[in-house]
């Protein structure tokens, strides 16, 4: 099954079931500086969550562009990437657990509505309880309709517990993970389980949030006015699941991005997929209107081409390879009719590429002398994360305090020395 028809069997199967959809939002958030990008499906819908009514009604559904970077070192392992898709359907004060956990079961399994995944391969997760709330009871009794107890297990606030921040909606979710294995691991134990989740033989394909909390400065104060459903599935990784890979890079999302980088004899399996995420990534943060820069979202996109760049420089690849790999995108059969893209795109990624080609190869050779990282980044404009990702991969620890300790002393120093100059 190919992406275009999971995300259209996901918004025809909620249509049916009463849900409108509604387009995706920016990866710019709309009147909410508290974040860099839309991080979730449900962000852009915090005021219809905490009760405002939303034009549309009390179910939505969508598939919504996000861009997550905390986890930007586990790129090029089985499934982390930059961008992603969520498809998402929400329930406003409407349905709750009953109905979610119902559909989310029968959309992944049945063959005829949905994608007929084989249940015996499903682990769901539901929440233990804590000081915050109890356990959930109610979810684990619904999950026994449709799956057997040891394939059920309870779990911490660390996994089963959802909010967008430190203020907002939040609420204990359930999960459900796929194996991913070619022959399958049958029946687990909770500790088995873990330890297949540890090691990416099972996937987390879907989350149910039962939103009916609210936080406040990082603490639960109340309940909400009504209780909502909010959903997500990574289409990154149900496509993985559904075409039967063990990694989201050998889907058809990826693979034609993959495919421009064959050409070179490096084996670096790794280092090309952080090459096609990261591209990826910026040529659908320019199309938003994000632009490089030294601050805010510029300076994430920045990050992401100049760290797709030294991937690039490492297999052998230059200049050219970058903009395959752009055009690889923009021409993407997945993405077409359904996401536009900056003409300039090219133009824009060849400037910035440009810039920072002459910086990275003098920093790369300083930087195999040994030269200290606060001399790289001030004498030759070398970024501190890539000092410390290429000192990461020899093995080498960045004591980032002390750099810190030395850029605040440097920029008070040039604070003071612009102010002498100007001084009449």
């Amino acid at each position: 099954m190919q992406s275009e028809e999971i995300r259209r069997r996901f918004l025809t199967f909620f249509e049916k079931r009463g849900h409108v959809v509604i387009p995706s939002a920016s990866l710019v958030p709309e009147n909410d500086s508290s974040v860099l990008f839309t991080t979730a499906g449900m962000q852009p819908l915090v005021p219809y969550l905490l009760g405002k009514k939303h034009p549309q009604g009390r179910r939505l559904v969508n598939i919504q562009k996000c861009v997550r970077t905390q986890d930007i070192n586990e790129v090029g392992d089985n499934t982390h990437d930059t961008f992603f898709e969520m498809l998402g359907n929400w329930s406003l004060g409407d349905y709750f657990k009953e109905e979610a956990i119902q559909w989310s079961y029968e959309l992944l399994t049945n063959r005829e509505e949905g994608f007929g995944l084989d249940p015996k391969r499903l682990y769901i997760t539901v929440f233990e309880g804590d000081e915050n709330a109890p356990k959930d009871e109610e979810a684990f009794q619904i999950w026994q309709n449709y799956m057997p107890k040891n394939h059920i297990f309870f779990m911490g606030a660390k996994s089963n517990w959802w909010s967008v921040g430190e203020n907002g909606p939040c609420g204990p979710d359930t999960e459900m993970f796929y194996d991913v294995t070619s022959s399958g691991l049958g029946d687990l134990t909770k500790k088995e389980y873990e330890k297949a989740d540890a090691e990416q033989k099972v996937v987390e394909v879907w989350n149910d949030v039962f939103m009916e909390y609210e936080k406040k400065d990082g603490q639960i104060t109340n309940k909400l006015s009504q209780k909502n459903v909010d959903t997500g599935a990574g289409l990154e990784r149900l496509t993985m699941a559904l075409q039967k890979k063990n990694n989201i890079f050998d889907t058809d999302l990826f693979i034609s991005l993959i495919s421009v980088l064959d050409k070179f004899a490096s084996d670096s399996i790794r280092s090309k997929r952080i090459i096609a995420d990261h591209i990826r990534t910026s040529v659908f943060m320019i199309g938003d209107g994000v632009l490089p820069s030294n601050t805010g979202r510029g300076y994430i996109l920045r990050r992401l081409l100049r760290r797709a760049y030294v991937y690039v420089r490492k297999i052998e690849g230059d200049f050219k390879t970058v903009i395959s790999v752009v055009n690889a995108v923009v021409n993407h059969e997945s993405y077409k009719g359904l996401y536009t893209f900056n003409s300039e795109t090219e133009g824009i990624i060849s400037m910035e590429i440009s810039k920072f080609g002459k910086t990275l190869e003098s920093g790369l050779k300083q930087f195999d002398k040994g030269v200290d990282p606060f001399i790289l980044f001030t004498s030759y404009g070398f970024p501190i994360e890539l000092t410390e990702e290429l000192a990461r991969e020899k093995g080498i620890t960045i004591n980032r305090a002390v750099f810190d300790k030395e850029m605040k002393k440097h920029r008070t120093l040039s604070r003071s020395g612009g102010e002498r100059k100007f001084k009449r």
